[in-house]
C-alpha cells in the first residue's frame, strides 16, 4: 500500500528537535539585545523599568539549575454558558532563584498541564527584584527584609517584619515557600483576612515583597551617575539585528 504524499515516516515529526528545545528567535527589541549580549545583567532591565515580554530573557540571565519552580495551587473554576457549565483549571506558580528574585504567575486552561505550563511562563515574566537587608548591625550577608512592608490582595493582608539572624521564617506554609524562593532567611509575618483563599494569600505576599524597593532609604541616596536606556543606547544595533 502506498503512502501517497505523506513523505514517508519523516513527515510524522519523529526524531526531529523537540518544540521546547528550538532556537529562540526574539520578537522584541529587548529580546534581541539580550540575545546579542548587549545587556549583561538582569538589574539593567529593572533600572529602566523595561517590560519583559519573553520568558527566554529570564532563562538567559538565571541558570536553569538556579531557578526553582513551585506549583502553589491548582483548582477548577466554572463559568456558566449557554450549553451549561464550562470547567477549567486555574494554577498559581512561583519561580525564584533564592537570591533576590521572585515571580508569581496565575493562568487558566482547559487542561491541568496546560494551566501549569502557562502559569510558569507568566511567573517568569513577572519576576521582580527583592531587596534584602539587616536586623541591627550590618555583619555578614543580608538575611532579612530592610523594613516593614505590607501587601494586600482581596481581603488578605500580609505584613512582613524584619527579624534577627537565626529567627528563621516565622510564617504559615504558603508565605514560607515564597519567602524561601526569594532568598529571605529571617522574617516575622502576620496576616489578616480570608487566608484560605490561597490565590489572594500568594499574591498578597508577592505584593509585600515588591514594596521592598519602593522605599528610598539613606543608603540609596548616593549619586551613581546616569545611564542611557539600553534600547536607546543600542538602537543602531537593534536595527541591524532585526
Amino acid at each position: 500500500r502506498g503512502r501517497g504524499d505523506r513523505g514517508g515516516r519523516g513527515g510524522r515529526g519523529r526524531g526531529g528537535p523537540r518544540k521546547d528545545e528550538e532556537e529562540w528567535i526574539p520578537c522584541t527589541k529587548l529580546g534581541r539585545l539580550v540575545k546579542a549580549g548587549k545587556i549583561e545583567h538582569l538589574e539593567d532591565i529593572y533600572v529602566f523599568s523595561i517590560p519583559i515580554k519573553e520568558h527566554q530573557i529570564i532563562d538567559k540571565f538565571i541558570a536553569k539549575d538556579a531557578l526553582k519552580e513551585e506549583n502553589m495551587a491548582m483548582f477548577p473554576v466554572q463559568k456558566a454558558s449557554s450549553a451549561g457549565q464550562r470547567t477549567r483549571f486555574k494554577s498559581y506558580s512561583v519561580v525564584g532563584d533564592s537570591n533576590g528574585h521572585i515571580g508569581v504567575g496565575a493562568r487558566s486552561n482547559k487542561e491541568a498541564s496546560g494551566a501549569m505550563k502557562s502559569a510558569l511562563i507568566a511567573a517568569k515574566l513577572n519576576i521582580i527584584p527583592v531587596r534584602r537587608g539587616f536586623w541591627g548591625n550590618k555583619i555578614g550577608a543580608p538575611h532579612t527584609i530592610p523594613m516593614k512592608v505590607t501587601g494586600k490582595a482581596g481581603s488578605v493582608t500580609v505584613r512582613l517584619v524584619p527579624a534577627p539572624r537565626g529567627a528563621g521564617i516565622v510564617a504559615s506554609p504558603v508565605p514560607t515557600k515564597i519567602l524561601q524562593l526569594a532568598g529571605i532567611q529571617d522574617v516575622y509575618t502576620g496576616s489578616t483576612g480570608k487566608t484560605r483563599t490561597r490565590g489572594n494569600f500568594i499574591m498578597a505576599t508577592f505584593y509585600a515583597l515588591r514594596k521592598t524597593y519602593g522605599f528610598l532609604t539613606p543608603d540609596l541616596w548616593a549619586d551613581n551617575g546616569t545611564k542611557r536606556d539600553p534600547t536607546d543606547e543600542f538602537s543602531r544595533d537593534c536595527a541591524k539585528l532585526q
